[in-house]
């Protein structure tokens, strides 16, 4: 199961540099996990998670293999990309293909380094790209409600259905709004998702500052924390910069290089995280003495499509699975302390998996 995230932004607000260290760390990590390069703009990285060595340490596992998420460097945008200036139709082709936007924002001030618009203003910034996308998304919207209106007209259910939400969406994108902030009931989800529109998408908004800001942030990144609020997204601070040099330091230079700049973690640990929680993604895990293993799955998941993430003969045979809050799991020492306390609950199908339940799968071959 993967899952991308887009990194895109203006020329030069540090967004290569951002995707550099992200796949300097993946590369720093392939010595204890699995890592790959899928393209030179594409990377999968480790999520970082420390109940990983505490589960590891308890069932003695040989091997920690933790989830992972792709990031993709995507082609810089221009004013104008909607109607295919500079590389704006490569730039929105890529953006179809990612389940979620990171949009990197330059909030350092730097003389020697261009701004294409002449200026640094992150949310005047945000508001190009998010501008171009939406329309985008006017464009084929109005292009595909035509021949859909006349079905509906002629009493096809489908077709009232899904022009009800394109008219939904059509209202936002011409007030200026993106379409992610429609109201759309849980039944039509799928359907709505099958529009592919690229506002749709949720956004997570890193502001790159300066060294001396990466621990608090400063007033141009205070502005987008205000806007991401507005719109219900995200944000993160980061310094790319040092980010890309922390990501060659071994372990023990770079805790004692972000303990002289104020940081209890490098940024790109919050940045996967954040990555992963936009993508409403949780984690479940095994643990045994071969290895403790984080797996990815949506929220809401049930238990046998849980299972069926390791391997669909787990889904089809199903028949229970025995499960272990993880802090249970931890406080009791363990798979035997737990069910010595009654804590290894045997669920069924209809379960829904929690964040951090250790499982173990019973199913029929």
């Amino acid at each position: 199961m993967g899952f991308k995230c887009g990194i895109v932004g203006l020329p030069n607000v540090g967004k290569s540099t951002l995707f550099n260290a992200l796949t300097k760390t993946a590369a720093a990590q392939a010595a204890n996990y699995p890592f790959c390069t899928i393209e030179p703009n594409t990377g999968e990285v480790a999520v970082p998670d420390r109940r990983l060595d505490d589960l590891a340490r308890i069932g003695k596992s040989q091997q920690i293999v933790p989830t992972r998420i792709t990031f993709v460097d995507i082609a810089g945008l221009v004013r104008g990309a909607s109607k295919g200036e500079g590389l704006g139709n490569q730039f929105l082709a890529n953006i179809r293909e990612v389940d979620a936007i990171v949009h990197v924002l330059r909030c350092f001030e730097d003389g020697d380094i261009t701004h294409v618009e002449g200026r640094v203003d992150p949310v005047a910034d945000a508001e190009t790209v998010e501008t171009e996308l939406m329309l985008a998304d006017l464009e084929s919207l109005e292009r595909r409600v035509v021949p859909l209106r006349k079905k509906a007209q002629a009493g096809d259910k489908e077709a009232k259905a899904q022009v009800a939400l394109m008219d939904g969406a059509l209202a936002l994108l011409q007030a200026g709004k993106p379409a992610r902030l429609l109201d759309v009931a849980a039944e039509d989800r799928p359907m709505f998702a099958a529009l592919s529109l690229l506002t749709a998408k949720p956004v997570l908004y890193v502001c790159n500052v300066e060294e001396a800001s990466a621990a608090s942030g400063n007033a141009h990144s205070e502005r987008v924390a205000a806007m991401a609020k507005a719109q219900g997204a995200a944000s993160v601070v980061i310094s790319a910069a040092i980010e890309a040099e922390i990501a060659q330091l071994p372990d023990a230079e770079q805790r004692e290089f972000l303990e002289t700049i104020g940081l209890a973690e490098p940024g790109l640990d919050r940045l996967i995280r954040a990555g992963y929680g936009l993508l409403g993604l949780i984690t479940y895990f095994t643990v045994g003495p071969k290895e403790a293993r984080a797996w990815t799955i949506t929220t809401g998941t049930r238990a046998p499509q849980a299972a069926g993430v390791i391997h669909s003969d787990f889904e089809r045979g199903f028949i229970r699975a025995q499960t272990i809050a993880f802090d249970d799991y931890v406080r009791l020492g363990g798979e035997a302390g737990a069910k010595e306390q009654g804590k290894a609950r045997d669920e069924g199908k209809d379960y829904v998996v929690a964040d951090g339940d250790v499982m173990l799968f019973r199913f029929n071959t």
